[in-house]
């Protein structure tokens, strides 16, 4: 069924005004249950006992927007539990880095504790280097509870009243004594965490909705012999009431000193139902910002929209029309434009087998993109489902597959080639391959580092497993199936001549239509493209999905409509080779892509170590080249129908 770039329009906003609603709702996802923590009596020793549900805090990495390398928690000389045991990770939170391990903070539900010891360690030459570095490189701390993120509430400047939440607290800060010149590092070795539950009256149940804390750089002192966890502190002890409220006398990082590190637990009761627990994490401030950039993409939609519907209703109308009433071919071969051009039109491109190749790998990538989109829209893939986002979108990439190979075969035997099987083989292999080089490659920077966001090669293992052995099978079951079928018929016959191609205009250069075309598809979304950056590169939490898939919607319709426009000139100007420049006109804007990414390096972080900066520049080259194959393969196939259509309108002796 054919729609019209208005009625797509208009359906896109109509999606989107339920994509946006969809997120809002509290309700239960698939596979994430809430935890009931409750008061229970039991009989110990013939006394009847009141005990409270333990509640076990995890740790998660250490992270730093500076580096961009993620490190083991217990790679720093923090407290330990007797035993370390990991949490089982699915393989998106092992490709982030995520190493979730056990710790020594354990609460019990609704009893607040101060000022509870952990441990005491004695600060070593190694111990203090890694210390300094951690914090000069403004390393967090990362913890969880019941799957929530541990959180630091900041208050916004801009709004009485509201905050915003960073990830995880900075294991320490840099800082001046008083009428001192030198620069100390302090730790931060006193946490005051604050748990915030939802009670329900009737089962006497609680279930924990938000985890926050407020670190502090305090040096302890205590009376007497060390005595582990009984010894009393005088810098805050629970009987005199003495709680910790500033860092006035911080603890600093220093070889042979000791550090005592604390906590003080809260827990608040909060109107927050659990199924709503995260809308406070994922709160959008900025959505007038969003609003603006979906406004921004509209404009140049109805503005590429309407050039369509020019052509279309207009010129190609009156065209046709016309063309078809002459009565001699004479009178046709006086004719100029597009029409002339009927008998090239269709012939096979040069490198042709390469473009059947990433055409298959653009719809590829479509359709992972387009289930992934609809996924997270309805809210299967919640935040609190660490790596799940990633999870799917490989595991969709593998079984796309079938897509991939059916496609680059179909178009494969349009151009008259019959070695299937290489098609099928280059199509498996050409992207995926140079993916998994770079990849490879900035793993083992990364292992290097001795960071844990190197893949182990269990892992890494794992997904060459998943590329030979579901993958690649199913690019040759989708070309075995694709080729198989009856070729495309082209609406009119190829000259076996070519014809010759007249000189063309400077704006008619291909280099130069080619990068023009590339501007507005990236202009359609480059603001979603800078909240996208901020979260993967700032760490900051991004959810809004319904804005994504609406900017996702007008990029289909601006690639496809600049591609037809373009296309149409070059057609007008009887230079009949659109193929190639058909994928490369909307491909383009991977390009600016990839030029908005440095801007970006450059003005928003503040990575200044060389591996940092390779690991961001390699990663932003997989995300251009990847956004290339998606955004070429739309315009390609959006030239590809529109020339059928306007040739299958010309009768032709």
């Amino acid at each position: 069924m054919a729609i019209s770039p208005a009625a797509a329009t208009a359906l896109a906003v109509a999606l989107a005004a339920l994509c946006l609603a969809a997120p809002a709702a509290g309700f239960y996802l698939p596979g994430v249950a809430p935890n009931d923590f409750e008061k229970i009596l039991r009989i110990i020793t013939s006394d009847l006992c009141l005990q409270k549900d333990p509640l076990q805090v995890k740790v998660n990495k250490l992270t730093s927007i500076k580096t961009q390398l993620p490190y083991s928690y217990y790679s720093l000389p923090f407290c330990k539990p007797d035993t370390i045991v990991d949490s089982a990770e699915n393989l998106g939170e092992v490709l982030r880095g995520d190493r979730i391990e056990n710790s020594p903070y354990m609460f019990e539900m609704r009893e607040p504790q101060m000022c509870q010891i952990v441990c005491k360690i004695t600060v070593g030459e190694k111990e203090a280097k890694l210390l300094k570095e951690k914090i000069e490189d403004e390393y967090r701390v990362n913890m969880i509870l019941d799957n929530l993120p541990l959180v630091v509430p900041i208050q916004r400047v801009d709004q009485e009243g509201a905050y915003f939440y960073q990830h995880g607290f900075h294991v320490g800060a840099k800082g001046k004594y008083s009428g001192s010149k030198d620069e100390k590092y302090f730790i931060h070795n006193h946490l005051s965490f604050t748990v915030k539950y939802h009670r329900d009256e009737q089962r006497d149940v609680s279930r924990i909705v938000a985890f926050e804390v407020k670190p502090y750089s305090v040096k302890h002192e205590y009376e007497g012999q060390w005595n582990e966890k009984k010894t009393r502190l005088t810098t805050c002890d629970p009987h005199a009431q003495r709680v910790i409220t500033s860092s006035d006398s911080p603890q600093e990082v220093e070889v042979g000193k000791d550090i005592i590190f604390t906590y003080d637990v809260e827990f608040k009761e909060s109107d927050i139902k659990w199924a709503s627990r995260w809308d406070s994490y994922l709160l959008m401030t900025d959505d007038q910002i969003h609003w603006f950039s979906i406004v921004n993409s509209l404009m140049i939609v109805l503005f590429l929209s309407g050039m369509v519907a020019m052509i279309m209703l207009r010129t190609l109308y009156r065209d046709i029309s016309k063309y078809n009433q002459l009565e001699t071919q004479e009178e046709a071969q006086e004719e100029t434009g597009w029409k002339l051009v009927h008998g090239d039109v269709f012939r096979p491109p040069a490198n042709s087998d390469w473009l059947c190749v990433y055409v298959g790998t653009g719809v590829q990538f479509f359709g992972m993109l387009l289930v992934t989109m609809v996924f997270a829209v309805l809210g299967f893939l919640s935040p609190s489902n660490r790596g799940g986002l990633m999870t799917a979108m490989l595991l969709l990439w593998v079984f796309m597959g079938l897509l991939a190979g059916y496609s680059s075969s179909r178009l494969y035997k349009l151009f008259k080639g019959s070695e299937w099987k290489n098609i099928a083989l280059r199509t498996a292999f050409t992207f995926p391959g140079s993916v998994f080089a770079i990849f490879f490659f900035l793993n083992a920077l990364i292992w290097g580092q001795k960071s844990s966001g190197a893949v182990p090669f269990t892992t890494m293992f794992a997904l060459v497993l998943l590329w030979f052995g579901i993958s690649v099978p199913l690019v040759f079951v989708g070309s075995f199936l694709g080729f198989k079928k009856p070729a495309i018929e082209d609406p009119v016959k190829t000259n076996k001549i070519p014809r010759q191609i007249p000189e063309q205009a400077w704006y008619m250069n291909p280099i130069f239509s080619i990068l023009i075309g590339g501007i507005l598809p990236f202009g359609a979304v480059f603001i979603e493209l800078f909240f996208i950056l901020t979260s993967i590169w700032l760490h900051q939490f991004y959810y809004i999905f319904g804005f994504l898939f609406l900017v996702f919607l007008i990029l289909i319709v601006t690639c496809a409509e600049i591609s037809i426009v373009l296309c149409y000139f070059q057609l007008c100007s009887e230079d009949y080779l659109w193929w190639w420049r058909s994928y490369l006109t909307s491909g383009s804007s991977a390009l600016y892509l990839f030029l908005y990414a440095t801007f970006y390096f450059f003005t928003k972080l503040e990575i200044t170590k060389f591996v940092s900066a390779v690991l961001y520049f390699g990663y932003m080259l997989i995300a251009s080249y990847a956004f290339f194959a998606l955004t070429g393969t739309i315009g390609f196939y959006a030239c590809f129908l529109f020339t059928r259509l306007i040739y299958s309108s010309v009768k032709i002796e």
